[in-house]
């Protein structure tokens, strides 16, 4: 069945005239092929074989048969031994049999063309009779009726398979480039073929041994008895025997190198294709890692290379074409199996250690007893682009770049791993134009000369990783990422390194970030139309244009060069905050699909402007990184509606309380969009309420708290306890309260509870009688400066020209009385100062509402 594998994989790529002409839909449609595709191929349609070839078929036929069906169980195997033991017997008759190829003009061969017809139509019917499509079960009838037109003539039905085997032969053993992943993969069935065409050769050459040795004996006999006509016609035939066996095992020979090379060449179209798939896993695409069938195959063919070369040198004559060719295949496909299976990452800082591991898929074949050493060593674009040897020219210090190749007997592995590698210093190409540091692409070459066992010489064998960015600093992370994601995505297979277009269609660019964001978050919840056509506005600031944007150019400057209008940052710096926020703080959100996304303004208002007050909706925000808001609809001042947004929560934000209870704390929206209420969809991302401290603590709780919301809390007086000397003695003054700074209706304040202590000094300088100024030692640092967001206080008190820098605070005294102004102090501060009047005070408590 091996030559109908290779024509369902070339079938796809040839005209329908061609398939017609090569399967006519009259006499021979396709279905017949591929329905009986192993019966045909068992069958001797034509003599390009010895009979031992077909013997071999016909075994593995049978055997797969029987394990088709499971009514045999363990009687299979009595029935294959019984079926041989047969097929023995009457070797010499299907020899004869099938002897020559089907010819018109030979009617002795009509009895034989007859039964395959017989056999052709038989198993058709059977095979409609168990189909359970109805479709194919009519059509295998209707076929198996056609059939019967060659009954008259056999000979024409015997002819006209014997072509078809013929053509397809020509089609799929002409060099063919596939760029289909299906098609490139090496199929077992295909070496199986091709061990079986060895193990026929070998059994050629024990034949002819067999037949030299009788003609040596009978040639000494004739000697002899130089007048025995008989033995001399005996000593002739076996002559013509041994000429016929010898021209026939080296036509055999030529055809096996050329199954070979047809083998190796698609192994190899496989492994590129292995490594393509894993270099777009870095944007998303599905991999499959597996390399163990691959070593397989690159192990038989290494044996099969090994085998046939054995055979040529037992010829006794030099064939040169051959052995030039198997040493060509040997050298490719010992060179072709160094893979970097586990890739270095692609953006490297500088004096950081990194790992990769590099496998080698025939460790098993290495020479023992000596040991190889993989060097590795960082090229530049310009050196990737000729590595006929490895260069001298050092673009970058590679630490810990030597590893042994070892050999793992339980996984059947020979791996070099790299534990340790770092990049100590880079050397720079001259940059072109406005092309920074982070857009320059390196790549690590592998290189080590090894010597497989049965070959006299060592070869040198090297491959490359998968281009990556060196960095300096965490700052240029971001830019270095996105060097790398344009050259995944919009790379060609067998380009020049590391060459990739400077403008791709839209198309490209969205079904990349759609890969790239599912695969970030872990999610199966892609980006639907209305964020795709969010983010294509966003691009090229078209933020009216509702067309199509699927053909529309985008360049990389666009993509991550140019600043958005109005920002100060690029597209895909802010893509990829949004990627990090989802990942780490709203997976679930986004993947049960309570987070709209990507929304523009504009269209915000459209689906949301008929909808009741309280109704709102997640978006990603775009006038800042990583952020994430809510906008809802709420009463205006006329009557009427208007829709808000409130200030972007940001991964530090979501750090300190979840989104879910954020959207619990805020009252002013109920309804998630459409029409969900918020209690029912995010009741799951509520916190539990917290258990009661120990140790007589009070419990400390935050809120978040909306625009007015948040303004209209009363904060409690600012009061400031004065204590004498004395323990027992105190005295509580009241002072002025603060107003409450403005806040903007889409601001957020929140609520929290804090205790600590604070050592204030007082200032060098004289002061009346009626001022003193504290200077702060310390500043508490488990919570953030106080003085730094709230609005001057409008109060008749006297205030020093305070800074959030210098952190001073101001108070007036009197004889009994202390009053403290705190130009910068967030709304409803209360402190409470133990000390009594004296120029040293402590101030003990601060309390945030």
């Amino acid at each position: 069945m091996a030559q109908w594998v290779h024509m369902s994989q070339l079938i796809p790529s040839l005209s329908d005239e061609t398939i017609n002409n090569l399967y006519p839909p009259s006499a021979f449609p396709i279905e017949v092929r591929h329905f009986l595709a192993e019966w045909i191929e068992s069958q001797r349609w034509y003599d390009t074989h010895t009979h031992t070839h077909t013997r071999a078929h016909t075994h593995v036929h049978v055997c797969q048969s029987l394990r088709s069906y499971p009514i045999f169980g363990v009687l299979a195997h009595m029935h294959v031994c019984m079926f041989m033991h047969i097929l023995n017997m009457h070797e010499h008759v299907c020899v004869c049999a099938h002897r020559d190829d089907f010819v018109l003009e030979k009617v002795e061969q009509e009895s034989q063309a007859q039964a395959l017809l017989e056999q052709t139509i038989s198993m058709l019917q059977s095979i409609a009779q168990h189909n359970a499509n109805v479709v194919d079960r009519m059509k295998l009838l209707q076929i198996s009726r056609y059939k019967t037109m060659f009954q008259q003539q056999p000979l024409q039905f015997g002819v006209m398979v014997r072509d078809i085997l013929r053509k397809e032969r020509v089609l799929f053993s002409t060099p063919t480039q596939y760029s289909s992943r299906g098609s490139s993969i090496p199929n077992m069935q295909d070496v199986d073929h091709l061990v079986l065409k060895v193990l026929e050769v070998q059994e050629i050459r024990k034949k002819m041994h067999q037949l030299q040795e009788e003609l040596n004996w009978e040639r000494q006999n004739c000697e002899v008895l130089q007048e025995n006509q008989k033995l001399q016609n005996h000593i002739q035939n076996l002559e013509y025997n041994v000429k016929a066996m010898a021209t026939k095992r080296f036509h055999l020979l030529k055809e096996c190198v050329d199954c070979l090379d047809q083998c190796q060449t698609r192994l190899i179209s496989r492994l590129k294709a292995w490594r393509w798939e894993q270099y777009k896993a870095t944007i998303g695409h599905p991999f499959e890692d597996d390399l163990n069938p691959m070593q397989t195959w690159c192990e038989q063919l290494l044996g099969v290379n090994g085998k046939l070369r054995q055979e040529l040198m037992l010829i006794g004559e030099q064939i040169p074409d051959l052995q030039e060719r198997l040493g060509k295949l040997l050298k490719v496909l010992i060179q072709s199996s160094l893979v970097v299976d586990k890739q270095p990452p692609q953006v490297i800082k500088t004096q950081s250690k990194f790992s990769t591991t590099v496998r080698y898929l025939l460790g098993e074949k290495v020479v023992p007893g000596m040991p190889v050493m993989l060097k590795a060593q960082i090229i530049n674009e310009l050196q990737a682009r000729n590595l006929g040897s490895v260069p001298s020219d050092h673009v970058g210090e590679l630490i810990n770049n030597s590893a042994i190749l070892e050999h793992n007997t339980a996984s059947k592995t020979t791996c070099a791993t790299f534990r340790n590698m770092s990049i100590k210093r880079i050397k720079r190409a001259d940059r072109k134009g406005s092309e920074s540091v982070t857009e320059e692409k390196f790549a690590l070459l592998f290189s080590a000369e090894i010597t497989i066992t049965g070959c006299d010489t060592p070869y040198r064998i090297q491959m490359i990783s998968l281009p990556v960015v060196v960095i300096v600093h965490g700052s240029q992370d971001n830019n270095a990422l996105a060097t790398i994601i344009w050259d995944c995505a919009f790379s060609e297979p067998d380009r020049v390194p590391f060459m990739v277009p400077e403008r791709v269609p839209w198309r490209m660019m969205c079904s990349t970030l759609n890969s790239k964001f599912t695969s970030e978050v872990q999610t199966q919840h892609n980006l639907d139309q209305y964020n795709q056509h969010f983010l294509a506005q966003k691009i090229f600031d078209e933020p009216d244009f509702v067309d199509d944007f699927s053909n529309m150019m985008v360049s990389w400057a666009q993509f991550n060069k140019e600043v958005l209008p109005g920002r100060t940052f690029t597209f895909w710096q802010w893509f990829e905050g949004v990627m990090e926020l989802t990942k780490k703080h709203l997976k679930s959100y986004w993947s049960e699909g309570l987070i709209f996304g990507f929304i523009g303004k504009q269209h915000l208002h459209l689906i949301l402007k008929d909808r009741p007050n309280g109704t709102f909706l997640l978006r990603f925000s775009d006038s800042e990184i990583g952020g994430i808001t809510i906008a809802y609809v709420s009463a205006s001042e006329n009557g009427g509606q208007k829709i808000q947004n409130i200030q972007p929560f940001t991964k530090r934000d979501l750090e300190i309380r979840s989104l879910g209870d954020r959207i619990r704390d805020i009252n002013h929206i109920t309804v998630l969009y459409p029409e969900y209420p918020k209690h029912e969809v995010f009741k799951k991302f509520y916190s539990e309420p917290q258990a009661s401290p120990g140790g007589g603590y009070i419990p400390v709780s935050l809120h978040t708290k909306v625009g007015t919301e948040a303004g209209s809390a009363t904060p409690p007086p600012l009061v400031i306890a004065s204590m004498a000397d004395s323990p027992h003695s105190s005295v509580n003054f009241p002072v002025h309260s603060f107003q409450p700074p403005f806040s903007p209706p889409e601001s957020i304040t929140q609520d929290t509870t804090c205790s600590t202590d604070v050592e204030f000094s007082t200032n060098d300088e004289q002061f009346s009688e009626h001022m003193l100024i504290l200077t702060p030692r310390r500043w508490p640092m488990s919570t953030e400066k106080p003085m730094a967001s709230a609005a001057e206080p409008s109060c008749p008190l006297h205030l020093s020209s305070v800074t959030a820098k210098t952190q001073t605070t101001s108070c007036r005294v009197r004889k009994t009385s202390i009053v403290v102004a705190m130009p910068r102090l967030m709304p409803g501060c209360t402190c409470k100062i133990e000390g009594g009047t004296e120029t040293l005070m402590k101030l003990m408590t601060w309390v945030y509402t």
